[in-house]
């Protein structure tokens, strides 16, 4: 199976910008979009073989998700099911015959780390319900998840530590996630694989230097790890301050 996930920054934006032509040409069984700031209605598109979900925000223009799957679902689900979580779309669950798939948007700690003790209680109650999940069937879990997990998946660590999404904190929210059962598809095949970055700020000619984050994941059960057969960075597509990543898994 290959599965794709995308924050987009703007989804019909990023449909001007070759998001349609990428999609088209991928051929994707799952792709996943964050970041949508659109209500479903606002949606023109129904992409032939493709069963679509959207998740938005009660904010117009404002998070965000989406799947667009090839494979009908048993079931889908909105949100974590904790009601303060739940008003900014940032959670869709899939479940499929042999796994779960998470679609996850994690919120943003914002400038001057406004929103840290928030996001400190979001990423438990997150925790909580993946674990929950793959106490039933194995769960895939991809997004933009706004976290460098370790200084090599950022350009400049010490100049950045502390800054919203490599806070001691945050990083230490995402070791705990995946100590909780979960295997980080890119690092478990590319441990020591240094400059692959799947966000860029705008500012600076970030993107051109290559001065980026890896805040977008695929993460997969630990059971299911001797399945992935591959996990990408598509550092070169355009039409977003974020790239897509690509898991490749038998399933």
């Amino acid at each position: 199976m290959k599965l794709i996930s995308w924050n987009v920054n703007g989804l019909r934006a990023c449909c001007n910008k070759g998001f349609i032509e990428y999609f088209m040409k991928m051929d994707a069984d799952l792709f996943c979009v964050q970041e949508t700031k659109m209500q479903p209605e606002q949606w023109e598109y129904q992409f032939d073989g493709y069963h679509q979900y959207f998740y938005s925000a009660e904010k117009k223009g404002y998070s965000g998700t989406a799947v667009f799957s090839k494979i009908e679902p048993i079931n889908v689900s909105y949100g974590l099911n904790i009601e303060e979580h739940d008003h900014e779309g940032r959670v869709i669950t899939l479940e499929f015959d042999s796994f779960y798939l998470v679609n996850v948007y994690v919120p943003n700690s914002k400038d001057k780390l406004l929103r840290l003790d928030y996001r400190m209680q979001w990423e438990d109650a997150f925790k909580t319900y993946c674990v929950s999940l793959d106490q039933k069937k194995p769960v895939l879990i991809c997004g933009d998840m706004n976290v460098a997990h370790q200084e090599i998946d950022i350009k400049n660590p010490t100049s950045n530590r502390q800054n919203p999404g490599f806070t001691d904190q945050e990083r230490e929210k995402m070791t705990a996630l995946i100590n909780a059962g979960f295997t980080d598809s890119f690092r478990y095949l590319y441990p020591n694989q240094k400059d692959m970055y799947s966000w860029w700020s705008y500012r600076f000619k970030a993107r051109e230097r290559n001065a980026g984050w890896r805040i977008d994941y695929w993460l997969a059960s630990n059971r299911l790890k001797n399945q992935i057969k591959d996990s990408q960075i598509a550092f070169d597509i355009m039409g977003s301050d974020h790239c897509p990543v690509i898991l490749e898994i038998d399933l």
